[in-house]
């Protein structure tokens, strides 16, 4: 009968596609292991700082009315860079001051009377007492006067005024910094998990958005003994060569060199799964065991288990059996 007849073609041609598909070999992408330098790395973000400088805050709530204008300038230790409002305490010192002066005049009638016997050893003590409470009282008020007026903790430079004739100078706000404008450091927040492997001393590579076309050098300075629970990280100082052209305040991303393997066999990171690759072979994909070195950004260095002329499969084949079929497609 022509429909069976038909019919069976049907199946057939279908039965053959069928087969075609799924035997046919699959298109994939290789590449070439290469030879070159792998170094180990250790990522931090961080701050161009100066090795010596001070932040100058205000210790009180007040008023500023008077500022340097010194920005940029060159300052002695002890000068004058701002003033704040310090009406309300002067008139708290001329108060006590008052007191005191009230309190001495009682303390010498009492002595007069008590030298007569007319009064008590408890009332002269009681009077003694009382100009020994305001001297006190005045001594704070002086002290605190001091807080008055923000002055230059060292010699250096003022990096930077953040404090105008007017405002409000709150507790704990920083309104210079004081310092030396060189030498430079870059102070850096390195994990936890990566600190054990930093030590002082080893090279490292700075990008900084600043300078994009250049790769800018610094060096393992000291790293702090104690980290921050929080956040998990310690802070590390990298010495900055004297013509940096870095400034204080640029933000950089930091690669500690923790060790460089020369001429090493690379393969691509995105080639790799779980210690595996795959390889083709006549045509047919294999998968392999590698053990690896150092992991770059791009590249894994590959210590054994690959052949220098292995041609690989890259990226890693998410779907590929081994011993499938494969077709080479360079790159």
């Amino acid at each position: 009968m022509i429909w069976v007849r038909t019919i069976f073609i049907v199946l057939l041609v279908a039965g053959a596609a069928v087969y075609w598909y799924v035997t046919r070999p699959v298109a994939v992408a290789v590449v070439a292991p290469t030879r070159g330098d792998a170094a180990e790395i250790v990522y931090a973000s961080g701050v161009i700082e100066p090795r010596n400088w001070a932040k100058v805050t205000s210790l009180v709530r007040e008023r500023i009315v008077l500022v340097c204008n010194c920005e940029g300038e060159t300052v002695t230790m002890g000068m004058e860079l701002a003033r704040l409002d310090d009406t309300e305490a002067q008139a708290v010192l001329a108060e006590l001051r008052a007191r005191l002066r009230f309190a001495k005049s009682d303390f010498e009638r009492v002595s007069t009377l008590a030298a007569r016997n007319i009064v008590s050893r408890s009332e002269l003590d009681r009077a003694t007492s009382q100009v020994g409470q305001i001297e006190a009282l005045i001594s704070g008020q002086e002290a605190r006067l001091g807080s008055f007026i923000l002055r230059a903790p060292s010699e250096g430079m003022v990096l930077r005024q953040d404090g105008e004739v007017g405002e409000i100078a709150e507790p704990g706000d920083v309104l210079f910094w004081v310092g030396r404008p060189t030498p430079l450091l870059t102070v850096a927040e390195v994990n936890e998990e990566d600190i054990p492997r930093v030590v002082i001393g080893q090279q490292a590579l700075l990008r900084s958005d600043a300078f994009p076309d250049r790769m800018l050098e610094a060096t393992v300075d000291s790293i702090t003994p104690k980290g921050d629970p929080v956040a998990k990280t310690y802070r590390v100082r990298l010495a900055l060569p004297a013509d940096t052209p870095l400034m204080i305040g640029m933000s950089v991303d930091v690669n500690i060199v923790i060790r460089v393997s020369e001429a090493a066999l690379l393969v691509p990171g995105l080639a790799v799964r779980d210690g595996y690759l795959f390889t083709v072979e006549d045509g047919i994909a294999r998968r392999r065991a590698i053990e690896a070195g150092i992991r770059g950004i791009t590249h894994i260095e590959v210590l054994s288990g690959l052949p220098e002329t292995a041609r690989i499969i890259s990226p890693f084949p998410e779907d590929l059996a081994d011993g499938a079929k494969v077709a080479l497609r360079e790159e």
